[in-house]
């Protein structure tokens, strides 16, 4: 099968910025890994993207960019076209010789229950300014096919572990604004969810605490202690009984049981919850990991990282210590993604969103189109 040179974008619930990675792949298990480029969102970035979030609670077209929601799509479209040109530039990498972009675009109201997800970002306009194909809108398919639309990585997933010769069960666990894990078992397809908030609500702390939208280190968590009333409140959602497929909006949980915590106790409170809610779907999964190996952000929480080992029922590693490129994983995952995409392979199957058939999606923007 041809191989497929591609770039992969990623803007996660965490908001923090764009990530950059290029893969060339089969779309299958081969796996030949390029450079990566983290870009940050500015705080301007940020408020904005927190503003459209706000708004975005009241659609029902998803297609509608009401109020800043339109300014944040124009932003979301350039800064990635900015991490891209950066990337190449910084790489010399000529465009022409990259065959697609993966373009996730930022979530920023996920409704699978009503068939409604919507990612801004003008795919389009970033095939046009970088005179690349771009492969976006990756998650309608799936939702419009009754399907959660979420996790869309189990399929890389699954890909990695068999590139890195690891034996399953093992349990990949991405921990971004929202968590999800996918067990991997050999040639089996992937069962994968959303197993609560990753990192989403203790950013909300902090920034609302402190004005810094992250417990760097884990530090503030390190220096409470969690209540374990609050932990039981936040643990009663009935989400965590729910069996897979499953998944979440970033703001189907707020801050209310830590209300009236200190800062240091509210977030050690979240960071456990985290931690717990993560322990709470392992149960839930058709066979018991011997690893779990954490990506994503949570992955450089030492706090998240010690509550993961004393909750999860297994071992529990870093990407990084097994060889990956933990922090880059996501967009790696859409250029995998996107050269599936091209070969009309599916993204999504029964055990990963619910939906009724392994399904392909995305849709294809030319550079000349």
């Amino acid at each position: 099968m041809s191989l497929v040179r591609a770039i992969g974008l990623m803007s996660g619930t965490s908001m923090d910025g764009v990530d950059v990675a290029l893969l060339e792949t089969d779309g299958v298990q081969l796996l030949s890994f390029g450079p990566t480029l983290s870009a940050p969102y500015g705080e301007e970035d940020r408020a904005l993207l927190r503003a459209a979030l706000a708004k975005a609670v009241d659609l029902e077209d998803r297609m509608a960019r009401p109020g800043p929601l339109a300014e944040a799509e124009r932003v979301v479209t350039e800064r990635h076209a900015e991490a891209v040109e950066a990337f190449l530039r910084e790489n010399e990498i000529d465009a022409a010789a990259i065959d697609v972009v993966g373009f996730h675009g930022q979530t920023v109201l996920h409704r699978p229950e009503r068939r409604l997800t919507v990612q801004i970002g003008d795919g389009a306009a970033l095939a046009r300014r970088l005179g690349i194909d771009v492969v976006y809108d990756l998650r309608a398919a799936d939702v419009a096919a009754g399907g959660q639309g979420a996790p869309l990585v189990p399929a890389y997933h699954r890909a990695l572990v068999a590139a890195s010769g690891l034996d399953g069960p093992v349990a990949v666990l991405n921990i971004g604004g929202v968590a999800n894990v996918t067990l991997v078992d050999g040639a089996a397809e992937p069962v994968a969810c959303d197993t609560g908030p990753g990192n989403a609500l203790i950013d909300d702390l902090m920034l609302a605490r402190t004005g810094v939208a992250f417990d760097r280190d884990g530090a503030a968590a390190a220096a409470g202690r969690a209540d374990e009333d609050a932990l039981a409140r936040l643990l009663a959602h009935p989400f965590f009984e729910a069996p897979p497929p499953k998944s979440l909006d970033r703001n189907d949980f707020s801050l209310a049981p830590v209300a009236g915590l200190a800062t240091a106790d509210a977030a050690a409170t979240l960071t456990a919850f985290t931690a717990a809610s993560i322990g709470r779907a392992f149960p839930l999964l058709p066979a018991p990991p011997r690893l779990a190996i954490v990506c994503g952000g949570g992955a450089y929480n030492p706090t998240l990282m010690r509550e993961l080992a004393a909750r999860l029922p297994c071992a529990v590693e870093r990407a990084e210590d097994i060889g990956w490129a933990g922090a880059a994983i996501e967009a790696q995952a859409f250029a995998f993604l996107a050269a599936r995409s091209l070969k009309g392979l599916p993204l999504t199957f029964p055990k990963t969103t619910g939906a009724p058939e392994p399904l392909p999606g995305g849709r294809l923007a030319r550079a000349s189109g």
